[in-house]
């Protein structure tokens, strides 16, 4: 199951040649990402405060073409990855207006608690575990 998240690009995004700067991408992932959940009916402020902690394991981005200010881009979301410890979600982001697309990438989340020890969603969080599961 994918997920569209729709954003506009900010002027201050842009670097001096007028084009997106290749750091944003990632911002755009995780603001992505979290709108995934929130779709799922959950948060990653309900997770953490229920004691889930989603550090980034690992991210990657691929660039294909550049986005420029005021482009609207699509940025599909999808979990490709779960497990009782870890989860991997992909990325492809499109320019709404031409249809190109601006890149690709993915990110590798651990779940850990608030001691900072791994946590096994699977078991002790089987509701969050089972949503996330549904949309594999």
């Amino acid at each position: 199951m994918e997920i569209i998240y729709e954003r506009k690009v900010n002027y201050y995004e842009t670097d001096k040649m007028g084009v997106v700067h290749h750091a944003n991408y990632i911002k755009y992932f995780e603001e992505a990402r979290i709108y995934f959940i929130e779709k799922l009916g959950q948060s990653y402020k309900e997770f953490e405060e229920r004691g889930i902690i989603m550090p980034v394991l690992s991210v990657e981005c691929s660039y294909k073409t550049s986005a420029d200010f005021a482009d609207i881009l699509l940025i599909s979301t999808k979990l490709t990855e779960l497990g009782g410890v870890k989860a991997r979600f992909e990325y492809t982001a499109i320019n709404k207006n031409t249809g190109d697309i601006v890149c690709t990438g993915s990110s590798s989340h651990g779940f850990l608690d608030k001691s900072f020890k791994p946590l096994n969603i699977k078991r002790k969080y089987g509701d969050i575990y089972n949503s996330l599961l549904k949309t594999l």
